[in-house]
């Protein structure tokens, strides 16, 4: 009997669909490392070229800073720009996804927004060939948690809308798969959850710095730590993994998902964070990972 994870890769395999995390380049890819090249190169003109005029959202969602117009973005990249040191840099480090969605990891080098390291996660939907919403997610700590502290805005500040509603559809196969891992987690069923996970799957929360590889050891942390989105809600998915909200003191974060040829997650990615809970929090979420 056909499931419904075969229905789906096959449809999938149908419509040319290339997996999440293939190293093979796309539209998306030339797109986005064309605009980290042009920002760095500090080109404003250039750098804003890459996002559609009408329809852009800009968050740092763990700052909590918005710019909802391109003429907005325009004048934050005019005001910062000119003060990069020399050598600053922008670059992803990795895309997950395809042309019309993606989450990039990326780097911005000390200096460019102010004297910490930035490796954020960004959620990009483009239309058109244009970028109409980009989220970035990231861990205060390894910033810096003082200095990151003085430029987060209150809780009660940050935008309530994302830019959802501006954002393009996700695959059919992605959206399964992210709708039955975050069922399976917030029922914590372990069972459930191992249906979704390639045996040789990837698993790593980036604030916790926990890095796991294969399924059997991926469900013995999962039995034993107490992740911020466990309980979390779907935000918005887009080809390349999801966006979640969570009702504790992470309020947001960021999944990237790479899916094997069978519809099976083959690497899962987290980024959150990590300055909104205590570091023996951290610790003990750690620890979780060491096996018996």
């Amino acid at each position: 009997m056909a499931t419904r994870r075969n229905v789906l890769c096959a449809a999938a395999a149908a419509a040319s669909l290339v997996p999440a995390g293939t190293a093979q380049a796309s539209s998306g890819d030339t797109l986005l490392n064309a605009y980290f090249r042009d920002k760095t190169n500090r080109d404003v003109e250039r750098t804003m070229s890459y996002f559609s005029r009408s329809n852009v959202t800009y968050i740092d969602a763990a700052l909590g800073w918005g710019f909802t117009s391109w003429q907005q973005l325009h004048d934050g990249f005019t005001q910062f720009m000119p003060g990069w040191p020399t050598g600053a840099r922008s670059y992803a480090t990795r895309i997950v996804g395809d042309e019309r969605g993606a989450i990039v990891f990326f780097t911005d080098t000390p200096g460019m927004f102010g004297p910490g390291e930035i490796r954020a996660a960004g959620a990009v939907n483009v239309r058109n060939g244009k970028i109409v919403r980009w989220v970035d997610y990231w861990n205060g700590r390894n910033y810096g948690t003082a200095q990151f502290e003085k430029l987060k805005v209150p809780e009660e500040s940050f935008p309530a809308d994302f830019g959802e509603s501006r954002a393009g559809d996700a695959s059919p196969l992605v959206k399964w798969a992210v709708r039955g891992l975050t069922d399976a987690l917030r029922a914590r069923d372990l069972r459930a959850v191992a249906g979704y996970l390639a045996e040789d799957i990837v698993f790593e929360d980036l604030p916790s710095h926990v890095v796991l590889v294969g399924k059997i050891s991926v469900l013995r942390f999962l039995a034993k730590a107490n992740l911020p989105y466990y309980d979390a809600r779907v935000r918005h998915v887009l080809n390349g993994g999801y966006e979640w909200t969570g009702e504790g003191p992470v309020r947001r974060g960021i999944t990237a998902l790479e899916l094997d040829k069978h519809g099976r997650i083959s690497r899962l990615t987290t980024m959150w964070d990590g300055s909104r809970i205590s570091r023996d929090t951290l610790i003990t979420l750690a620890g979780a990972a060491i096996e018996d």
